[in-house]
């Protein structure tokens, strides 16, 4: 028989009492632990178009967004080849009685037209020589090389807080100067090639200045002032082409005298092929902005005072200077941007249309190019091959070189919405990281 337990007085029971406490306390533990566990997350619906170009409305810009912005606007360009196409558009009107017509013109006239925009700006395959061989992709590193300039010059400036809508203005006086030093000048060949570049540097300099200083000094908006000095540039070029001196005697309509041989920049695959070092100077230029933004003082100071001016007047930075400083080396690029258009062999002497829209473009081609200075040649580089394609896809296929315009306008609308094309394509890289984070809080 069991003793009586001396405190309580019943029979002894502790061990199996101390098992059953043992057994109790791990069931507590497990359950508390249970309770506590984070609830797997379910998983969620697939979302919708409009909640996808929500949670991608502030997502970083990336590459990939660029190649897809590209490849939308060619998709673009496809309906607009199609739709300018009376005869492809035909077939459309008994689609549902025989939908292959209409699939295979639509096939051919946009392989046709994109097939004759890369033979004509990269390479053509049925070329036969080195002339034809060479001849698409010199004509696109011919267009490339004022772009880049001008891009450089608006990336430059947007770096530095400013918006320098003058590049176009800034170009203009730069081939004005250019100009008249490569036909006033008599000076030997190398010198006067140096001497007509840096006038044309020096022009675009002297119209980024103005506004420049209007900012630093008064605070006068640059967008508004460079828009102004623009048109005075444009009417001062139609002026001076035909004032004595400058205007060709041989000729009565207006266009001026035509630069000496000893002032032109040099063709870099033979007088054939109008590719010309100007486009060895653009990647010469592009490798001392890069350097000058990110390695010199002078590039720390301009990054500073266009994330926030206040802190950096705070800090110690001459915002003014910087300021002025900003516009007069933008101002220099789109003159040499200027220069090259007359240098070169696009042109070699002034007409009222010599500068064409490279200042205008450069604003596209520097926000193709996320305002980076390699990025901006790269950008250049592809608005030089569609417009070099352009020329061909329009004589071959007979699609409007406007359509080529479109092209580019289309491309920077969409780089300019990475959430758009994000929620297009469905990319997820919001969507993950709002998971990610959901994980972590345990949710």
């Amino acid at each position: 028989m069991s003793s009586p337990n001396p405190v309580s007085g019943s029979p002894d029971k502790e061990p199996a009492t101390e098992a059953q406490a043992a057994q109790n306390a791990v069931g507590n533990t497990d359950r508390a632990a249970t309770a506590t566990a984070p609830k797997q997350p379910e998983p969620e619906p697939r979302p919708s178009l409009g909640r996808l170009f929500l949670d991608n409305l502030w997502a970083a810009n990336t590459v990939t967004v660029t190649v897809l912005a590209v490849l939308l606007a060619m998709l673009v360009g496809a309906v607009l080849i199609i739709v300018s196409d009376p005869e492809v558009l035909a077939t459309y009107g008994y689609i549902t009685a025989r939908p292959a017509d209409a699939i295979n013109s639509s096939w051919t006239v946009v392989s046709e037209a994109y097939a004759n925009l890369f033979k004509g700006a990269i390479f053509d395959p049925d070329a036969s020589g080195f002339q034809a061989a060479m001849g698409p992709i010199s004509e696109t590193l011919t267009y490339t090389a004022p772009l880049a300039f001008t891009g450089l010059s608006v990336a430059l400036a947007f770096r530095g807080g400013l918006f320098n809508i003058g590049a176009q203005g800034q170009a203009t006086i730069g081939v004005i100067l250019a100009a008249i030093a490569g036909f006033a000048l008599p000076l030997p060949p190398v010198v006067h090639l140096l001497v007509a570049l840096i006038a044309g540097a020096a022009g675009g300099a002297l119209w980024g200045f103005v506004p420049g200083i209007l900012k630093a000094r008064t605070g006068a908006h640059e967008v508004i002032n460079t828009i102004m000095l623009n048109y005075v540039a444009v009417y001062f070029l139609s002026w001076i082409i035909v004032q004595n001196g400058v205007q060709n005697p041989n000729r009565s309509d207006a266009i001026s005298k035509p630069v000496d041989a000893s002032a032109q920049l040099p063709r870099l695959l033979g007088d054939n092929l109008r590719v010309h070092a100007g486009i060895l100077l653009a990647v010469l230029v592009t490798w001392f902005v890069a350097w000058l933004l990110n390695r010199s003082t002078l590039g720390f100071e301009l990054r500073a005072v266009g994330a926030n001016p206040d802190a950096a007047r705070t800090a110690g930075i001459s915002v003014t200077r910087t300021y002025v400083l900003i516009m007069v080396v933008s101002g220099l690029l789109a003159g040499l941007g200027g220069a090259n258009m007359v240098l070169g062999s696009t042109a070699n002497a002034l007409t009222p249309l010599v500068i064409a829209q490279i200042g205008f473009d450069g604003i596209l081609v520097a926000l193709l190019g996320r305002v980076k200075p390699w990025g901006v040649l790269l950008a250049a580089l592809l608005f030089g091959a569609l417009q070099a394609g352009g020329n061909r896809m329009q004589s071959y296929s007979g699609i409007s070189l406007e359509l080529v315009t479109v092209l580019q306008a289309l491309i920077v609308i969409f780089i300019a919405a990475p959430a758009l094309v994000k929620a297009i394509f469905q990319l997820r890289a919001a969507r993950a990281a709002r998971l990610q984070t959901s994980l972590a809080k345990g949710w």
